[in-house]
């Protein structure tokens, strides 16, 4: 069942409990084990908003109310940030809300995971329209099979993995092992982010829709869209649905269009994002709208490390071009898809020829991150106690931008 309620402008809690308890009442889920599947911490939503409707909504109705932590391959949350991220003081935690789990989700913890089927290498082939021919293992996080009903719940914005983010995409790769991961990730770099990011049919969302089918379990999808800050709508029922709903909003709020290309922009990462793992979604967003020979600046004063999981990998990797990789794919046999899809989605496009690679934007760190670190793992530096950012502001005629909280609006040339 699809909710109806009209809203205008930015939705108060009224609006949102009255649209989620509508919502739900389509859905036979009175006296049922519900696991809600949510973004962690790098994603702009509501979840402390959403959280108490949801509670409110289960004295009501639920046998169970959980929620699982779609963390893909990011670090897990401590119980002080789970509680934050909630709304809720660690006394309220352990009283209010006592019966209630949070748990995180561990994509290379084996006794978490369970393989539910294999699309086969000629799927796969159909699928990435020829990209990739081998089977890919359908593996998830077994604990979704203790209950009846998950509810997937989490905001929709462009994404440089799967087109846009939300639905399936927090079941693969939110709460999956890392093969599926891995290839989704690399078939993503194999496309390039500027014919992925933002468009809602592509190969990957193909692969994640077709993993989804080994589920089994009956979903129900609160798909939310922000802008800047604040939830403008959300639409519930099933996945495709209510997804494909807030694809065509999200569209509309969360894609810029620019009359031309800029020869400088600097990006203002959010603060959310605490590690270059995230703070490239900066790189993502804003690659499509820098001309040729052009220089992105991702500036972040408090971000200081590449990676918590995948650090000494990415060092080791450094940031290239999809073609330097995929010209000397040997030489990363051993190194995962999704570091060297972020390796390439960070770096950008370009060539590589001759020994040469010659990448199509330069991309220049001024974080934390040390100049020799910089260097090391081939992208600029500048020092961030060296910008004024008052200095970008208003000179887009110049050909300059800035773009603060970036990350997660994408921009584009018209």
């Amino acid at each position: 069942m699809h909710s109806n309620v009209k809203t205008t402008g930015y939705m108060n809690e009224n609006n949102m409990k009255k649209k989620i308890f509508e919502g739900l009442s389509g859905f036979d889920i009175s006296g049922k084990k519900i696991l809600t599947i949510i973004p962690d911490y790098t994603r702009t939503f509501p979840v402390n908003k959403f959280f108490k409707i949801l509670f409110e909504y289960s004295n009501k109705s639920f046998v169970k109310l959980d929620f699982l932590i779609a963390s893909g391959t990011h670090p897990p949350m401590t119980a002080e940030r789970i509680c934050s991220h909630f709304g809720v003081t660690v006394d309220e935690w352990n009283t209010t809300y006592k019966d209630i789990n949070a748990f995180n989700h561990s994509f290379q913890s084996e006794d978490e995971l369970k393989v539910i089927g294999e699309i086969t290498g000629e799927e796969v082939y159909e699928i990435s329209q020829g990209r990739l021919d081998y089977p890919i293992k359908v593996e998830i996080n077994k604990r979704i099979f203790e209950y009846d009903y998950l509810v997937i719940m989490g905001p929709v914005f462009p994404h440089e993995v799967a087109g846009f983010s939300g639905g399936n995409k927090y079941l693969f790769p939110g709460i999956s092992g890392e093969e599926i991961i891995n290839q989704t990730h690399w078939l993503s770099a194999l496309i390039t982010n500027c014919r992925i990011n933002g468009f809602k049919d592509n190969p990957v969302r193909g692969i994640i829709n077709r993993a989804a089918e080994f589920v089994g379990i009956p979903i129900i999808c609160i798909c939310g869209v922000m802008r800047h800050k604040e939830l403008v709508d959300f639409f519930i029922g099933g996945v495709n649905e209510a997804w494909s709903d807030a694809v065509s909003l999200s569209a509309k709020l969360n894609i810029v269009y620019k009359e031309k290309p800029f020869k400088k922009v600097i990006g203002i990462a959010s603060p959310m994002y605490d590690e270059l793992w995230t703070a490239g979604k900066v790189m993502y967003k804003l690659e499509p709208v820098i001309e040729d020979g052009g220089e992105l600046i991702i500036y972040s004063p408090g971000l200081a490390k590449i990676s918590e999981v995948h650090g000494t990998m990415i060092e080791k990797v450094g940031y290239h071009t999809i073609q330097y990789i995929v010209k000397q794919i040997e030489k990363y046999k051993d190194i995962p898809g999704r570091v060297l899809a972020h390796s390439s989605h960070v770096k950008g496009t370009g060539t590589f020829d001759d020994g040469v690679e010659k990448p199509r934007i330069n991309v220049t760190l001024a974080t934390k991150i040390s100049k020799e670190t910089c260097e090391k793992i081939n992208l600029g530096f500048l020092d961030y106690n060296s910008i004024n950012i008052s200095e970008f502001e208003n000179r887009e005629d110049e050909g300059i931008m800035m773009v603060k909280n970036a990350g997660e609006v994408l921009y584009r040339v018209k």
